[in-house]
């Protein structure tokens, strides 16, 4: 009888602690739940279908846009009295860059002195021949000529004076290298006292407006026939790793380098910040759109843990779930599922590391 009574105190004793054991793995369960406060700083997306892309990645440089970029010449030869830019100084147009005293600038001065003094002597002689005309001394025709002296001596110093605002030439034998557009010296090919032979084919600087800016990719040939013209592109440089640039293909250069097997494709970037540095380079991502559709969330929903990638699915702010995911392919800032999550759920895409913690402790 006594083991009988023991036998049935004991169950009753398993069935009470089983119950507790349930009711606090409830409590437990309800325990979590997200706060207004962290709720506002909560961001979620939902389970959409799209269409499937795919990404290509290529290797390449920034080049600053060849239609907004002059090369700078020195029209006299000379010695450079003074260098007023470095390399990768911002310029305005007009902005005097250096200044060269030149012999052949002091020519320039003679002629334009010269061609001054013509104008004076052909006046004073129209003058003359007009009181002479008057007086019946002269002819007409020496009158026309006269004139026709002083249109000729007048056109001369025009063209000198023209010479002296295209060259910027300044009294005292100086030539003036001034910027031809407002934007980046890209190239410094000058220093002070440097000697400048008057027949140099080389330019002294390169001044960009980068603005916009070129990302040059180098394409495979294997790889030739899947690019396309305005094909999605983003772009990164190894100063800026974490920014993303995008912009599109514009142009194919249907030519293959013999050196390195490559076609080049060309992006243009807008680069009004100016991050983006001219020879820099870059990693050039361009993303087509394939014939398929599959669920897409943003890929900062997900969570790598353990060698699986999990989102956290969101009912309710007392309803979380910790959802093992098969991602099937990442482009950009969009993940494509192949398994594990149903169209129109929500996913947390931010703070989501904190419920995960908290939930799976």
């Amino acid at each position: 009888m006594k083991t009988t009574v023991l036998k049935y105190t004991l169950i009753a004793s398993l069935v009470v602690l089983v119950s507790c054991s349930k009711k606090e793995e409830t409590e437990k369960k309800e325990v979590f739940q997200i706060t207004d406060v962290m709720l506002k700083t909560t961001q979620f997306a939902k389970v959409e279908s799209q269409q499937l892309k795919n990404e290509l990645r290529f290797f390449g440089k920034i080049s600053a846009d060849k239609n907004k970029m002059i090369e700078v010449y020195p029209v006299v030869g000379g010695n450079v009295e003074k260098v007023y830019v470095e390399l990768g100084d911002y310029v305005k147009k007009g902005q005097i860059m250096a200044t060269i005293r030149s012999t052949e600038a002091a020519g320039y001065e003679k002629d334009l002195q010269d061609a001054r003094s013509q104008v004076l002597v052909a006046k004073n002689a129209l003058k003359v021949a007009q009181e002479m005309f008057e007086g019946k001394l002269v002819t007409e025709k020496e009158v026309l000529q006269a004139k026709s002296d002083l249109s000729v001596a007048q056109s001369q110093l025009n063209r000198m004076q023209q010479t002296y605002k295209i060259y910027n030439l300044k009294p005292g034998s100086i030539y003036q290298v001034v910027a031809p557009i407002s934007g980046y010296v890209i190239q410094k090919n000058i220093n002070q006292d440097m000697q400048l032979r008057s027949d140099r084919t080389d330019n002294i600087f390169d001044v960009a407006d980068t603005n916009d800016v070129w990302a040059i990719a180098n394409v495979n040939e294997s790889d030739i026939n899947q690019v396309g013209l305005g094909m999605d592109a983003s772009v990164s440089t190894l100063s800026n790793p974490d920014k993303k640039f995008s912009g599109k293909v514009d142009k194919i250069f249907k030519v293959i380098d013999p050196e390195t097997n490559a076609m080049n494709i060309r992006v243009v970037l807008n680069n009004s910040a100016s991050l983006l540095v001219p020879e820099s380079k870059a990693t050039i991502n361009v993303s087509y759109k394939e014939n398929k559709s599959m669920l897409a969330i943003p890929a900062s929903a997900l969570i790598f843990d353990n060698n699986k990638n999990y989102v956290m699915v969101y009912k309710s702010k007392t309803n979380l779930e910790t959802r093992p995911v098969e991602v099937f392919r990442q482009v950009g800032d969009i993940a494509y599922i192949a398994s594990g999550l149903n169209e129109g759920e929500t996913v947390i895409t931010h703070n989501q590391l904190y419920f995960y913690d908290a939930l799976n402790d």
